[in-house]
């Protein structure tokens, strides 16, 4: 029994809570009757309903242990969890530290352990490195190393062999939705930039390479990547199997450009490559001056700018999508258009005073 006196039979593990994945993640655990759940993060978090928060510090294997020792009754550990390095090979061992200090902790204490599901990404495709071949699919080919998801997916691998429980890879697109002080949050890249574009009374100009205006792509949705993963680990279909999860449409920024601007009441103007890096890092007095103007919400420029995730993705003068229908092959048939996935993201903003309605 929870608190609430309903009687639960699965205890979720999610590893990287405040993050925009596990962020939504927790939201959706906790419309689902039959879980409790644990937040795993640096920072912890504010405990309440049938979630409680943890702090821990995931790479340093003693604290991992010590945290995560009580936890006996885990069944399900979702991770999501992500540290930034400035160069690909860095990011190797610290997050491939952190995931087998979270699996050598809770294995042995979690007896009905059932699950881990593993977030992961394009990378696995190489897609961060240039023109991948599209539509990318689960049973591609790895790419040349280094490359950190491909590291962890094989570590689950080995660990699995002999073990009861089960893995599954999730691999979504660029993930939209709502968290703060995330270094990869695009729908917040675009909401940012376009109020303060408004501030300025300027166009909303698209800031990336040329190619990258014409080029084909896709997106998902937080809330419906937290459907996937939660199916994706509790159907005996999926078990030891990657899935790419999206949207399940296309599109190009010139065709969708035009339409954001509108949701904020702007005009467009010819693109424009520059580095949003570069040109925004000037704009924190601006910042502060319009949570005083319009009544915000106090959230520091730090936490609400992701300016070099934004530089990274409006880069991609290439395709860049993924075949999605093996998810739907195997049981998962949700979807969201990915046009209004971006307006409903900039009036949930709105709402929450984070930036000007």
């Amino acid at each position: 029994m929870n608190n609430n006196g309903t009687l639960v039979s699965k205890k979720a593990l999610v590893v990287g809570a405040n993050g925009v994945i596990g962020r939504n993640l927790i939201d959706h655990l906790e419309q689902l009757p039959e879980w409790d759940i644990i937040g795993l993060s640096r920072r912890g978090g504010d405990s309440g309903g049938r979630t409680r928060y943890v702090s821990v510090d995931l790479l340093d294997e003693s604290d991992t242990r010590e945290k995560l020792s009580p936890l006996t009754d885990v069944t399900h550990v979702f991770y999501a969890a992500y540290q930034d390095r400035p160069t690909w090979a860095e990011l190797v061992a610290p997050n491939v530290a952190m995931l087998v200090n979270v699996v050598n902790a809770i294995e042995p204490v979690a007896q009905n352990l059932q699950h881990i599901s593993l977030m992961q990404g394009y990378k696995v495709y190489g897609a961060h490195l240039g023109p991948f071949k599209t539509p990318a699919k689960e049973s591609d080919a790895y790419h040349m190393p280094p490359e950190f998801n491909v590291d962890q997916q094989q570590f689950l691998e080995r660990r699995q062999q002999g073990s009861r429980w089960t893995w599954s890879a999730l691999r979504p697109s660029v993930v939209c939705g709502f968290a703060l002080g995330n270094p990869m949050n695009l729908a917040m890249v675009i909401a940012i930039y376009a109020s303060i574009s408004k501030e300025l009374g300027l166009p909303l100009r698209f800031p990336g390479k040329p190619g990258a205006y014409n080029s084909l792509l896709e997106m998902t949705d937080a809330g419906l990547l937290a459907k996937a993963t939660v199916w994706a680990a509790t159907d005996d279909r999926c078990a030891n199997q990657a899935f790419n999860i999206t949207n399940g449409d296309l599109f190009r920024w010139n065709e969708l450009w035009p339409k954001i601007a509108a949701s904020f009441g702007l005009e467009t103007a010819p693109p424009l490559q520059m580095s949003l890096a570069t040109v925004m890092a000037d704009k924190e007095e601006l910042w502060k001056g319009m949570i005083e103007k319009h009544g915000l919400a106090n959230n520091s420029y730090k936490d609400v700018s992701s300016w070099l995730f934004g530089d990274f993705v409006f880069g991609w003068d290439y395709d860049f999508f993924a075949d999605g229908t093996k998810a739907r092959r195997s049981g998962f048939h949700e979807f969201i258009d990915t046009e209004a996935m971006f307006l409903g993201i900039f009036e949930d903003l709105r709402r929450r005073k984070i930036i000007p309605a």
